[in-house]
């Protein structure tokens, strides 16, 4: 199995929009992973969010504990072998920093969700992780309105669930494995991800895996000028799971002095956005028992992060 590429310029074309519609469907429908090329992101842009990225985690632990929230996973800093995927005992051999969205003073999720928090001792910090997420989130939106198009769905659905959402860009440091216990922990355990679509700018180092329908691990390779993109379980619940959560993991590498650094863009809904399978994705002769409960986007995160040893 390989993991298909795409031209975000052909969504924006008329003459090639309907074919990129149909071709992402088909990928996220078999894979839940997709290549996307063409999207706009400068690559001085990736290059410079690398940079300080790199800076932000040499900085001293003492510093960096300094930003670190009293709910773990939230916003700021979470330290080494905090999180654990679901269901995994071990904790993952990484650090990570969360950089949520400024919210107008009228949101009424202004104090519901955390505020950011920015390193003192990095000046270009802030500005160029705010400015690569609202770009990062205007490149979501245009491929959930091609998944929409792809389903018959209410052209509203999409950019209102997501307005004023709970999304996080989150910044990974893999240090070196040399030294850690890399028989019982790697960089990042299988799991899927929590939420409705992930965006990953291709990352400093190989190491990401999916799993396919056959139970085997496929490499997937990124490189800068593409974001390899991931369906959620919160996409999977209200798709009836026909674009499905996809496990994967980042595995350790054979080079153990290498570190890796890596910056995946978690969308989420608005906390109040109710997970429900819509209408188009109801399934002939299912039974009660076939269809989940509804929940808030709110709850099934904070459920998620519980079950991750955050919460």
């Amino acid at each position: 199995m390989s993991v298909n590429t795409l031209s975000l310029e052909y969504f924006r074309e008329n003459d090639t929009r309907e074919a990129f519609i149909k071709d992402l469907r088909n990928s996220l429908e078999s894979t839940g992973f997709v290549r996307i090329t063409n999207h706009g992101l400068n690559a001085n842009t990736i290059e410079q969010a690398y940079s300080l990225i790199k800076q932000l985690f040499e900085l001293p632990l003492e510093v960096k504990r300094k930003y670190q929230l009293e709910e773990l996973g939230l916003r700021g800093y979470t330290g080494f072998g905090k999180e654990r995927a679901k269901d995994q005992k071990a904790p993952d051999l990484k650090e990570f920093w969360h950089v949520g969205k400024d919210l107008n003073q009228t949101s009424r999720y202004l104090n519901r969700y955390p505020k950011n928090v920015w390193p003192n001792e990095i000046p270009d910090f802030e500005l160029t992780f705010k400015l690569l997420f609202l770009r990062l989130e205007e490149i979501a939106l245009e491929l959930l309105n091609a998944i929409g198009e792809g389903f018959n769905m209410p052209p509203h659905y999409f950019p209102e669930l997501i307005n004023d959402g709970n999304s996080v860009l989150r910044l990974i440091h893999y240090p070196a494995v040399q030294g850690l216990d890399t028989n019982k922990q790697m960089r990042a355990a299988a799991h899927a991800d929590i939420n409705l679509m992930t965006l990953l700018v291709g990352a400093t180092d190989s190491g990401l895996q999916l799993l396919d329908k056959q139970g085997d691990w496929v490499d997937v390779e990124t490189n800068q000028n593409e974001i390899v993109v991931d369906t959620g379980d919160m996409m999977a619940r209200i798709t009836g799971h026909t674009l499905p959560a996809t496990v994967h993991r980042v595995i350790n590498p054979s080079n153990s002095h290498r570190a890796r650094y890596s910056m995946p863009f978690f969308l989420h809904p608005h906390s109040d956005a109710v997970l429900q399978r819509l209408p188009m994705f109801k399934k002939e002769h299912e039974c009660e028992n076939d269809i989940e409960p509804r929940i808030t986007a709110g709850d099934f995160l904070n459920q998620r992060l519980s079950e991750n040893g955050l919460a």
